[in-house]
C-alpha cells in the first residue's frame, strides 16, 4: 500500500472526515507547532463543522482555533493544558460546548478504554519513512519523545502522519509503527524549533525562588527517601529546576545513585544522568534541545508513552513508583487543594498536565511557590478551581516558610527533628495577606465553560465564564 498522499486535505478526505468527528493531536512541538493550524485550514476548505479537537495541550500558537470556534468548525475542545489566548477565549465563552480537561494520565486512560474515542489522529512527526514508521528524535524539527502521541496512534480509527523529513524505508529507530498508520503527508515544515523549546527551562535567578529551591532540596534530603534507588520528578519551571540543581549537589556529595528521573526532561536532568545521579531518564516529553540530543544518543534515556507515564488504568505506571515530585501552583487553599488551571482572576491559562497524576502516585508531593505572586497571596481560603485534590498534596514550600499537610504528621515530625521550622498553613496565609492584603473575589458568570476531570475520569471541578 502506498501511504504517501499529496496533502493533508486529501488525507482527511481519504479518512472519511465528516461533521461531528473527533480529531486528536499531540503537543511535543509546543509553541512551535504548525500542524494543528494546518489541519484547521484544511477543514475550512472541506466545509467540515461541529468537530471535537482532542489535543494533549494547546498553546498561543494555536490562536487560529479561536476563529474556528466562532465559525462552528470546532465546537468542543478536550485537552490536558490550554494556555494563552485559546484559554482566554474559552473563559470568555467563545467555544460552543464545554471544554473538557483531563490529566496526562487520565487522557490515555480514557483513550485506551474507549471512553474518549478518536476518529482521526493527526501526528506531527519530525521524521517518517513512507510506511509511517516515525520518530521525534531526528530531523530539522526534532522534538525528542513522542510519548503523548502513542496512545492516539494505537487507538484512533485512522492515523495520519505529517512530516517534514521523509527518509527511506525502514526507519529502524521508530516511536510509532507503520502498523498503526494509514497515510503519510509530507510538508515543508511541521514546526518552528524556536517554539519547541519551552520558555521556562532556565534555573531561576530570583533570590526568593532560590530560597524556595534550596529549602525543597533540604526537605528531600531529610525525607528519609534520598538513598540509593531514589526516584524523582520535577517540572521545567525555574524554581523546580533550581531544586534539581541543589539536589544534584547533595546526591554527588553523598554519593547517592537514584534509579530514575521522570517528567518533562530538560538538559539539567540530562546532566544528572550523565554525572551518575540516576541510572535512567524516563521521558514522555523533551523540553529542550539538550534533552532531544540525549534521547537520540543515550540508551539510558528512554522514551515512554503517556499510558506508561501516568495512566491509572494501565497494568502499572511510572508515577506510582515515584518517591518525590516537585510541582507548582497558581493557588493553594487551606485544605491543600491546588489550582493550576486558571489565574487568580479565573481565566484559563494552563491545566493539570501530569500534576494530579504525580501528586497521587508519589510518596511525597512538594509544591514550590512564592508566598505572593503579582501582589496576590498564593494561599487562599478556597481555590478558584481544584486541579489536584489536597489529599494528595503533602508539602508547600515558600520563601517565607514551609507547611505540611496535617494528613502527613510523619513528615512534619521528620522535618522538625531535622531542625526545619514548619508553619501551620493558616499562619503562612496570614503572613501573605499582611504583605498583599486580602484579595477580592472576582465575578463569575453562571455559564460553565469547562469541566475538570480527575485522573480516574470523575468530575473534579468546573470552570465558569468570566
Amino acid at each position: 500500500m502506498d501511504k504517501i498522499i499529496g496533502s493533508l486535505k486529501q488525507a482527511l478526505q481519504q479518512c472519511g472526515i465528516r461533521d461531528g468527528m473527533t480529531l486528536s493531536f499531540h503537543h511535543h512541538l509546543r509553541n512551535g507547532d504548525h500542524v494543528i493550524n494546518m489541519t484547521v485550514d484544511a477543514l475550512r476548505e472541506l466545509h467540515i463543522h461541529d468537530l471535537t479537537i482532542n489535543s494533549s495541550s494547546l498553546f498561543d500558537v494555536h490562536e487560529p482555533l479561536i476563529e474556528a470556534f466562532s465559525s462552528g468548525i470546532i465546537t468542543t475542545v478536550e485537552s490536558d493544558y490550554i494556555g494563552g489566548s485559546v484559554g482566554r477565549a474559552i473563559s470568555e465563552g467563545k467555544l460552543k460546548n464545554r471544554a473538557v480537561f483531563r490529566s496526562h494520565g487520565g487522557r490515555p486512560s480514557d483513550i485506551d478504554s474507549g471512553r474518549s474515542h478518536i476518529d482521526i489522529a493527526v501526528i506531527a512527526a519530525p521524521t517518517s519513512d513512507p510506511a509511517g514508521n516515525c520518530s521525534g528524535k531526528y530531523g530539522k524539527s526534532a522534538c525528542g519523545s513522542l510519548g503523548y502521541a502513542i496512545p492516539d496512534a494505537m487507538n484512533a480509527d485512522k492515523v495520519i502522519v505529517v512530516t517534514d523529513n521523509l527518509v527511506d524505508y525502514p526507519l529502524a529507530d521508530f516511536s510509532i509503527s507503520e502498523t498503526q498508520v494509514d497515510y503519510v503527508v509530507v510538508v515543508d515544515s511541521i514546526g518552528d524549533p524556536a517554539g519547541i523549546v519551552s520558555s521556562t527551562t532556565k534555573i531561576t535567578r530570583d533570590p526568593a525562588g532560590l530560597v524556595i529551591a534550596r529549602t525543597a532540596a533540604q526537605i528531600i534530603r531529610h525525607s528519609g527517601l534520598l538513598k540509593d534507588g531514589f526516584s524523582f520528578q520535577t517540572g521545567a519551571g525555574g524554581a523546580s529546576l533550581a531544586t534539581a540543581m541543589y539536589l544534584k549537589e547533595i546526591m554527588l556529595k553523598e554519593k547517592i545513585r537514584g534509579s530514575f528521573c521522570m517528567g518533562g526532561i530538560t538538559g539539567y536532568l540530562v546532566d544528572m544522568l550523565n554525572e551518575g545521579c540516576f541510572e535512567t531518564l524516563m521521558d514522555v516529553q523533551c523540553f529542550d534541545l539538550k534533552a532531544v540530543e540525549s534521547i537520540r544518543t543515550n540508551p539510558c534515556h528512554r522514551e515512554v508513552s503517556a499510558s506508561q507515564y501516568a495512566s491509572p488504568t494501565a497494568k502499572s505506571c511510572i508515577v506510582d513508583k515515584l518517591d518525590v515530585v516537585i510541582l507548582g501552583a497558581t493557588e493553594i487553599d487551606t485544605d491543600f487543594n491546588v489550582n493550576v488551571h486558571t489565574d487568580s482572576h479565573g481565566v484559563i491559562m494552563g491545566g493539570s498536565g501530569g500534576h494530579s497524576d504525580a501528586a497521587a502516585g508519589s510518596k511525597i508531593s512538594i509544591i514550590v511557590a512564592p508566598l505572593n505572586r503579582a501582589r496576590l497571596p498564593v494561599i487562599v481560603d478556597k481555590v478558584n478551581c481544584i486541579s489536584t485534590p489536597g489529599s494528595t498534596v503533602d508539602i508547600l514550600v515558600t520563601q517565607r516558610g514551609i507547611t505540611v499537610n496535617p494528613l502527613r504528621q510523619d513528615l512534619r515530625d521528620r522535618l522538625q527533628d531535622a531542625g526545619l521550622r514548619v508553619y501551620d498553613i493558616h499562619e503562612l496565609k496570614a503572613l501573605a495577606e499582611s504583605f498583599a492584603g486580602t484579595p477580592h473575589p472576582f465575578e463569575k458568570k453562571e455559564r460553565i465553560v469547562a469541566d475538570i476531570l480527575y485522573r480516574d475520569g470523575s468530575l473534579l471541578d468546573t470552570i465558569h465564564a468570566v
